[in-house]
């Protein structure tokens, strides 16, 4: 070693010494000794070291470090992975992603043809090469790895998971970009050709795909949020008061049936009430069913008084379950009838079970439960225990199941505050943080599932609403306008996506969702508790409080006093229950199963074919009954067909600029939220109307306008168009126009929507017009469009060579082929109930498909009249059980048990509508069925018994110059309004849309035809038929 290196070893030596380095200061430079120990020495040049580079300019205002929130890192690792991913030639659902250093690809595990599973994660979808048929749905592997226990992005992750779990695929509700970007801004392809191969845009095209754009279904609405709503839109005014005789402690509405509420009172009693009827349908006193069974009977004997902690309906109706403060649940089946039946009772908690609340994981109607005893439990309708969640220190105060995309999950919120949530699986809780108040607290869901919202109160009597960011597991927003402390906890509930209500300080506070302060407040004409309990209808336009004199009031808003006032069928009648239940239960299986097509068929069921009298189904007899409270008073009146003939018997609006008859609107939709009306010409240019809402002030002058939600036939919309002025018009350069079948569909949240016209399919920005992409190019030419009810990237699409092609817009592939009818696909509905899609075809054939691994079910030839030809387009929709099926044929319309393929009904054209039928659709509520015939008539019918009720002629709807004109002018297409029953809007041979409502005084279309000894009391016979299939008519 040379001299110099050992003299740089002794000072390094030095150095780290503290002593060593002091006296080397101070004896080798004075300059240095201010410096000190090591510490403050490394302190001091740090500064220095800071003062020398901020002096330098090419670093000024570059060292400001931004402020970054604890989980960006986080999001930033899985956006990556996530990308990576997307990026896979084969994805797989559950990928091995263990490092960002190296580049990821997942290998299949069966060879390149391997199927995928249909509801994959967004960011795993496999690409097959060529038309394979789609696999079963399956979320919920039977044993979940590492990857799927944290597909739960953001605060669903698991703080303490090691790297690998960090790893996997999240959902979209956690990433900023929008993950099915990717397939809409590349080119349009067709599928590959070659096994395994797949042909890559060019590189300028796939570098788009990595930048950051508006997502397809999440549109990027203008900074200058509009208001879209008004204060009439709340349900303010008391409309029913009602006695219960104790307490009230929960409520819950019909899923369906707006006008059907189920109460829990204090007493433990269970009752059904029909609100329009002012009727109590059904009481159920507490009573323990079998006292052999429950280990802990002693105790439940010896406590005088219990109490119905939460009562639920299932998400289809078909269940009722009731939570008591002692141990047990109870299930019970509603058929339709004014009956609950017993179903199961449950020893499910030590103490009290304290919410209750029906979920759907792995496809199976399960109830969840939590209790005193510090567990959350999932049972299946057999009374077997799915999944027991432990991990709470305090008495669970209650549940809130939901899922995104196919996660399912559920959040729990204990009495110390703390908030948890749970996968379906025995792997612990992914989630521990506190919420606002440390007590009591509930969370909800928005309706549309999108925005989560949490609602309590401290020991110390403070109340808390808040908005929470999923992604981030923090407070997003919190509201204000709580007055003093409460004594107990507050209630609170969600509805239209817009508003929130809390029951406080002996009134009724309501928030919108998107502004901290109260919005209103109602005091719902006195008489209600310091802290109401409180519940929305389904719709939002009916609100059940409870008072202080052991009742409830029901307040409504304008659609909820009229849905009162004209009930078409009560609950009690059947309306849910043409099929006893979709889901059938055995007692001696251990866990119950949804049957796609066979479900059990009761013999009270008024869809259970039987013979006909006088054209009238006498099974139907025993179940008439007064139909709202209108029709008692109408009961002893003669009943006379509805017949509108002028256009003072209605009320009628004509859309502007829809008159020109080179362009007839031959397909016609409402937006979801029901504030627009969307036009497909046969010219492929489609037009889009919105409806201003005039406020006026104190001297009658409009004072503004702004757009509004709700469609009406009172006032004139607007011809919509973007700042660009650009209209959304089909490629139709060599489509012939006389024989293209124009087809169009619109997503669930109004983002976009898709069309065509003979050519390729196009995908529109529903606020820009623009195209977004385009794909199908033809032959063969699609016919009819039809989104998945589950998944808005996947599409059923018929083509005019009869097949069906299941599309997949995120991957631009055709991922099976349906063949089955022998002419052009005129319809398809898809039913998640039965878990089945039905298309209709030109050949009047109907054809049912699973939806899981799209095989064909059944076919039936529909039942042609004599003497008539099966030609013509047949078109289905499906009623709101998403069991019966409505079928339309210019020869008939038929009401169908899509469960079997029965035929239930049947009516066709005769005396005063006898033309041919040309459109027919349900109304939203499925208790109509409005029919348009190439003579211009329009016909309503009830939809259950197929009886016409009113008859709207031509005269009632357009001019004398029409009416007397060479041309022969009718509808050719109608819609219903997804929201008001009595509305629906028709497009016409002459080009003009119409917007028809009843007029307010009378709020309805007719009133449903009486039966008297099995004959009609009618002028004109327009009866329906009840009919069977024989069984060579079925094809398997």
């Amino acid at each position: 070693m040379s001299s110099l290196s050992r003299e740089l070893v002794f000072l390094i030596l030095q150095f780290l010494e503290e002593e060593k380095f002091k006296e080397s200061v101070h004896k080798e430079n004075e300059q240095l000794s201010k410096y000190g120990d090591t510490k403050t020495a490394r302190s001091i040049m740090l500064i220095e070291l800071k003062k020398l580079i901020e002096a330098n300019p090419l670093f000024r205002d570059k060292l400001t470090f931004p402020s970054l929130k604890s989980s960006r890192l986080r999001t930033l690792i899985n956006q990556s992975l996530n990308w990576q991913h997307q990026l896979c030639k084969n994805p797989r659902p559950n990928p091995d992603i263990k490092t960002l250093f190296t580049d990821h690809t997942c290998t299949p595990p069966n060879g390149p043809l391997a199927p995928t599973p249909v509801n994959l994660p967004v960011a795993a979808v496999a690409k097959p090469a060529s038309y394979t048929s789609l696999g079963a749905h399956n979320p919920f592997p039977p044993t979940a790895g590492p990857a799927n226990s944290s597909a739960l992005a953001g605060w669903m992750a698991n703080p303490s998971a090691p790297s690998s779990v960090q790893a996997s695929v999240v959902t979209a509700s956690s990433i900023p970009l929008a993950q099915n970007q990717v397939s809409v801004l590349k080119h349009p392809r067709t599928p590959p050709t070659n096994p395994g191969m797949v042909d890559y845009p060019e590189h300028e095209q796939f570098m788009k795909r990595l930048r950051p754009t508006p997502s397809i279904e999440e549109v990027t609405y203008p900074t200058s949020r509009q208001q879209t709503w008004s204060l009439d839109d709340l349900p303010r005014t008391v409309a029913v008061t009602l006695h219960q005789g104790s307490t009230v402690t929960s409520m819950d509405f019909h899923p369906t049936h707006q006008t059907l509420l189920l109460v829990g009172s204090n007493n433990g009693e269970i009752t059904l009430w029909e609100l329009a009827m002012r009727d109590r349908l059904v009481s159920k006193p507490f009573k323990i069913w079998d006292m052999a069974s429950l280990p802990y009977q002693a105790s439940i004997v010896k406590d005088a008084q219990i109490s119905v902690s939460r009562v639920a309906w299932s998400p289809d109706g078909n269940f009722v379950g009731a939570a008591f403060t002692k141990h047990l649940i109870q299930l019970y089946t509603y058929a339709g009838s004014n009956e609950l039946r017993q179903h199961l009772q449950i020893d499910a908690h030590v103490g009290g079970v304290n919410d209750l609340a029906f979920a759907h994981p792995n496809k199976q109607l399960c109830v969840v439960t939590c209790g005193d005893d510090k567990i959350i439990k999932v049972w299946d309708l057999s009374g077997r225990k799915l999944f027991n969640f432990e991990g709470h220190e305090a008495p669970v105060y209650s549940i809130c199941p939901h899922h995104k995309e196919n996660i399912q999950f559920i959040f729990s919120t204990a009495l110390d505050g703390k908030i948890k949530a749970w996968l379906y699986d025995n792997m612990g809780s992914r989630v521990d943080y506190d919420a606002p108040g440390h007590w009591c607290t509930t969370m909800l869901y928005s309706a549309d599932g999108s925005r989560l919202f949490s609602c309590g109160t401290s020991k110390e009597g403070d109340s808390f609403l808040v908005e929470w960011n999923e992604s981030e597991g923090t407070i997003k927003r919190t509201y204000v306008g709580f007055r003093k402390k409460s004594t107990g906890v507050v209630q609170f509930d969600t509805t239209q996506n817009h508003f929130l209500a809390v029951g406080e300080d002996s009134q009724i506070k309501f928030w919108d969702m998107d502004n901290v302060n109260v919005l209103a407040s109602a005091d719902a004409e006195g008489g209600l508790p310091s802290l109401p309990r409180l519940r929305f209808s389904k719709d939002g336009n009916l609100l059940a409080v409870t008072t202080a004199d052991n009742g409830f009031k029901i307040l409504t808003n304008a659609l909820g006093h009229r849905s009162l006032r004209a009930v078409e069928n009560p609950p009690f009648e059947a309306l849910r229950g043409p099929i006893e239940s979709a889901v059938k239960v055995s007692a001696n299986s251990a866990v119950s199963s949804v049957s796609p097509v066979n479900c059990k068929v009761e013999r009270s069921s008024p869809v259970r074919p039987s013979p006909i009298i006088n054209g009238v189904d006498p099974a139907s007899r025993s179940m008439e009954k007064p139909r709202s409270v209108d029709d008692v008073i109408d009961k002893a009146k003669p009943w006379q067909l509805a017949e509108i003939v002028d256009s003072g018997q209605c009320r009628l609006v004509t859309l502007p600029e829809s008159t020109e008859s080179s362009c007839k609107a031959v397909r016609l939709l409402y937006t979801n939220s029901g504030g627009g009306i969307l036009a497909l010409g046969s010219n492929g240019v489609q037009k889009l109307w919105k409806w201003p809402r005039t406020e006026q002030n104190p001297s009658g002058k409009i004072s503004q306008v702004s757009l509004c939600l709700k469609a009406t036939a009172s006032v004139v919309p607007q011809h919509w168009l973007p700042s660009s002025g650009l209209l959304m018009t089909n490629d139709v350069t060599v489509v012939n126009l006389e024989e293209a079948v124009p087809c169009i569909a619109l997503s669930k949240n109004d983002s976009y929507v898709m069309s065509a016209t003979g050519g390729k399919v196009s995908l529109f920005n529903m606020m820009t017009f623009k195209v977004m992409t385009t794909f199908m190019l033809p032959p063969p030419a699609s016919t009819f469009l039809a989104f998945h009810p589950q998944d808005n990237n996947i599409i059923a699409i018929g083509m005019d060579d009869s097949t069906i092609h299941i599309y997949n817009v995120r991957v631009d592939e055709v991922k099976s082929k349906l063949k089955g009818h022998q002419k052009r696909i005129t319809g398809l509905a898809f039913s998640t109930n039965l878990n089945i899609l039905v298309s209709s075809g030109a050949d009047a054939q109907l054809c049912v498909w699973s939806i899981d691994t799209w095989e064909k079910r059944k076919s039936i030839a529909i039942q042609i009249p004599s003497g008539k030809a099966p030609n013509g387009d047949t078109r289905v929709h499906f009623h709101t059980d998403q069991i019966r099926i409505l079928v339309v044929h210019e020869t008939q319309l038929a009401i169908y048990d899509a469960s079997k393929m029965e035929r239930i009904r049947q009516w066709v054209p005769q005396d005063m509508l006898s033309a041919p039928i040309s459109c027919a659709t349900y109304s939203c509520h499925s208790q109509l069925v409005f029919a348009t015939f190439c003579d211009g008539n329009i016909g309503v019918f009830d939809a259950d018994t197929l009886r016409l009720r009113c008859q709207i002629a031509l005269s009632a709807y357009t001019s004398t110059s029409v009416l007397s004109g060479s041309q022969a002018v009718y509808p050719v297409v109608v819609a219903a309004h997804p929201i008001e029953p009595n509305q629906f809007a028709v497009g016409l041979t002459d080009g003009s849309v119409k917007v028809l409502e009843p007029v307010e005084s009378e709020g309805k279309w007719g009133v449903s035809p009486p039966l008297d000894n099995g004959i009609l009391n009618v002028r004109t016979t327009s009866s329906s038929t009840t009919s069977n299939h024989t069984p060579d008519q079925l094809q398997r």
